[in-house]
């Protein structure tokens, strides 16, 4: 079973996220109190624990949230799932993927303070459905 390792949240962009546990999943907005909410397509970012492994396993000294995002997950093949992918999230969350990956045009402070990131190429991004409480714990499974 996939599950959610870590909810993370800033109070500005383009900066580290810190793992505050639990969050609320607002329907056009993404995680109530992140500095990426907004009625936007990229409400809610999502990076595979196995992705940060990667980076771990060259030297980095890196975890979740250091890659700027919300949820970190376990046992889901994020960048397999084609855009329109429903996710369920937690008891009744429901996420739809929006964008996979994104272009850097710049190298931020995260790439700056860890070294390499892995959001550009292996991070998922999607908008809020249906909100609800997600906690790390969670489960995150494919709707369709």
């Amino acid at each position: 079973m996939a599950k959610i390792i870590a909810v993370c949240t800033s109070e500005r962009k383009g900066m580290r996220k810190k793992n505050v546990g639990e969050g609320t999943l607002k329907v056009k907005f993404g995680i109530e109190g992140d500095a990426h909410g907004g009625d936007w397509h990229r409400q809610v970012s999502l990076l595979a624990m196995e992705s940060i492994k990667k980076m771990q396993d060259k030297g980095l000294d890196v975890g979740p949230g250091d890659f700027a995002e919300n949820l970190t997950t376990e046992g889901i093949d994020l960048v397999s799932l084609p855009i329109g992918t429903k996710l369920k999230i937690g008891d009744a969350g429901v996420g739809e993927v929006t964008q996979i990956g994104k272009e850097c045009h710049a190298k931020c402070a995260i790439y700056y303070q860890a070294g390499d990131c892995v959001m550009p190429k292996e991070g998922i991004f999607i908008k809020v459905l249906e909100g609800g409480q997600v906690r790390v714990g969670d489960s995150i499974e494919v709707m369709n």
